[in-house]
């Protein structure tokens, strides 16, 4: 019974991940009708104004969206109106289709009656973001399309007004002059964000609460594996590299560790509230790379400093031409953005292989159905390996921003080897203290002998 469980979990899985494609597979296809991959990928690694509902490429779950415009008139409307709902007939099919298709929002201030008109851009310089727009006279409209004549047109538009223009937004043959507007939007990133803080918060409050309630009776299930992860990092990672400076620390480390893994997690989920690559976004993981960086230069000792402007080092390599300096404060900002970097990559790496795996199952269809039905399971079995390597990759990344971002800590608030020395000889006053009274310790000599 518990097998059956898993390979239904499995298979709704499956289809789970690859239903969403098929929507986008027979609609955003190319001119010959082929299969746009890459406006596939990135329409599913990118954020947006809405929440993809499960098991639809049409519809949208919508979040507020929150502008500022350009007379500093804050507007907010909510994300379905950036769309509207119409059907079409298919041209290979011949059946009817419903399809989402972007529409100009229209705001009125009730006090000054002033409007205001948005739409979410496709044929702009600012594509798929919210911009606010404002008609043009007959006159600047015909100068805009005759420039639009020369300008390079947008692959796969609908729009007859295909060229981008800077400063001026195409809609349905017409014209915009457009403004992009200050956005606070609550979009699909930013609501994820806050899903992985509430499960991290929910995950760490788990095991106080236990020790609250319990005392120090040991815990199992999922508390227990929380508590054995605190210790894995806490004990192997950062007491063992921070030691004395550890629980100064720890909080912040220990965040990074939970927020990276949560928010890997659930962007391999597919449906809701998961499919967000919170952390195959650069504006996340800089973020991060960020709060690293301060806490390692705010909090920097002497010694650290001294290093960096006055290294040991022959007295040639940092006077009269400072090579050394030079070199130590681009490894300032070097280190943290090799943290950003490298959890942007192999992540946003991980989520564009299984898209890509998944999406040759459309692209082999052209080749007929035996090729069509070779490349399903090819697919589907590569796609279920790289799922579970990413949850493997998904626990590494986690693990190794907080090592690194540990060690960089641990350098920048080291006193100098003295204070070393004088760190190690305390420890081992402190274990000797620790001898029961009446037990002789033997001596390295007598141990020989």
């Amino acid at each position: 019974m518990r097998l059956l469980r898993y390979k239904l979990l499995l298979l709704i899985a499956v289809f789970g991940f690859v239903f969403p494609f098929r929507g986008a597979a027979s609609g955003g296809g190319d001119e010959e009708g082929g299969v746009n991959v890459k406006e596939i990928i990135f329409h599913h690694l990118g954020d947006g104004y809405g929440w993809e509902v499960p098991f639809s490429h049409v519809y949208r779950i919508p979040l507020p969206v929150i502008l500022r415009a350009e007379d500093g008139k804050w507007i907010s409307f909510s994300s379905h109106k950036l769309q509207e709902y119409v059907r079409v007939i298919n041209e290979k099919t011949g059946k009817e289709e419903l399809v989402a298709e972007p529409r100009i929002v229209t705001e009125i201030d009730k006090k000054t009656g002033k409007k205001y008109q948005f739409i979410l851009a496709h044929v702009s310089k600012h594509r798929n973001k919210v911009v606010q727009i404002f008609p043009l006279t007959p006159e600047e409209e015909a100068e805009v399309k005759a420039a639009a004549k020369n300008n390079p047109k947008i692959e796969g538009n609908i729009d007859e007004a295909e060229a981008i223009i800077g400063g001026y937004a195409g809609f349905k043959e017409h014209y915009y002059r457009e403004y992009k507007p200050l956005d606070i939007s609550f979009t699909k990133n930013v609501l994820a964000l806050f899903i992985a803080a509430i499960v991290v918060t929910a995950m760490v409050m788990s095991v106080v609460w236990f020790y609250s309630r319990k005392g120090m009776k040991a815990p199992r299930k999922g508390v227990g594996f929380m508590e054995m992860l605190i210790d894995f990092i806490y004990t192997g990672v950062i007491k063992s590299t921070l030691h004395d400076r550890a629980k100064k620390y720890a909080p912040f480390l220990l965040t990074c560790f939970f927020f990276i893994l949560v928010m890997n997690l659930v962007g391999l989920i597919v449906i809701f509230p998961g499919g967000a690559n919170l952390t195959g976004n650069i504006a996340i993981t800089l973020v991060l790379a960020i709060m690293v960086f301060v806490i390692t230069n705010v909090m920097g000792s002497k010694h650290y400093w001294k290093e960096i402007f006055w290294p040991d080092v022959p007295l040639f390599l940092k006077f009269p031409i400072p090579i050394m300096q030079f070199i130590e404060i681009f490894g300032i900002f070097t280190k943290p953005a090799a943290l950003c970097v490298r959890l942007f990559a192999n992540m946003m790496g991980g989520h564009m292989i299984v898209i890509t795996l998944t999406l040759l199952i459309f692209i082999f269809a052209a080749f007929g159905a035996i090729a069509a039905g070779g490349s399903v399971f090819i697919s589907v079995l590569f796609s279920i390996f790289m799922l579970c390597l990413d949850v493997l990759v998904s626990f590494i990344q986690a693990y190794v921003f907080t090592l690194l971002a540990t060690i960089f800590i641990s350098m920048s608030t080291d006193k100098g080897h003295g204070h070393d020395s004088h760190h190690e000889s305390k420890e081992t006053t402190e274990v000797k203290t620790e001898q029961p009274e009446g037990e002789v310790k033997p001596s390295v000599a007598t141990t020989a002998g």
